[in-house]
């Protein structure tokens, strides 16, 4: 039912189909937009269609950039032996704030899930195989610790580990400030499994 203009109904429904946005959220914030000055609304237009027109898939490790290849690849203090594989670019962020990776990245655009029918021609397998060369020495999986993520690690390391490269995977655990009592028992195992000499 349409309570108000039907341009912000539009809209409403537009916002309402961004992830985790319901049509709550898309309501307060379709009425914050409202309440924006004009030039403040064409900016952030701007920015989105801006986002769309220049913003591409590097050549190279699929991460997002504007630049091809991406500032990450094409930069000489990175250590081209590593090469670490995430599902999207999210990850490529979240990897990044840490400081801590040196190294290269490979972004698959997602994971396998033979039930959504997503196999390894659907995620950019081959691009990978097609990265490794006698420069590559270590390949880390990055992938979420979910059933998508966990065959997708196991698809991977078995395809990896023949062609001689070290594959390895992120420790997977106990965050920082939890506490064991209220720890699952999957993450305490695989804390345990993971654990690094002292």
């Amino acid at each position: 039912m349409l309570y108000t203009s039907e341009s912000l109904e539009l809209l409403v429904e537009e916002l309402a189909q961004l992830p985790g946005i319901g049509r709550k959220t898309a309501q307060r914030l379709a009425m914050y937009i409202m309440k924006l000055p004009r030039e403040e609304v064409v900016n952030i237009a701007k920015a989105m269609v801006g986002v769309k027109d220049k913003v591409k898939n590097c050549s190279i490790c699929s991460n997002f950039t504007e630049d091809d290849p991406c500032l990450i690849c094409s930069s000489p203090k990175r250590d081209g032996s590593m090469i670490c594989v995430v599902e999207d670019p999210n990850d490529v962020i979240a990897i990044e704030k840490t400081n801590e990776f040196i190294g290269l990245y490979h972004v698959l655009g997602g994971s396998l899930s033979p039930l959504d029918g997503i196999g390894p021609e659907d995620i950019k397998v081959k691009e990978l195989l097609h990265r490794i060369n006698e420069n590559t020495g270590e390949i880390i999986l990055a992938l979420n610790p979910n059933v998508e993520g966990e065959a997708t690690t196991l698809y991977l390391s078995r395809l990896l580990k023949p062609l001689g490269l070290k594959v390895t995977r992120i420790a997977r655990g106990i965050p920082v400030g939890g506490d064991l009592e209220f720890t699952d028992e999957a993450t305490l195992s695989r804390a345990i499994e993971g654990r690094v000499q002292i």
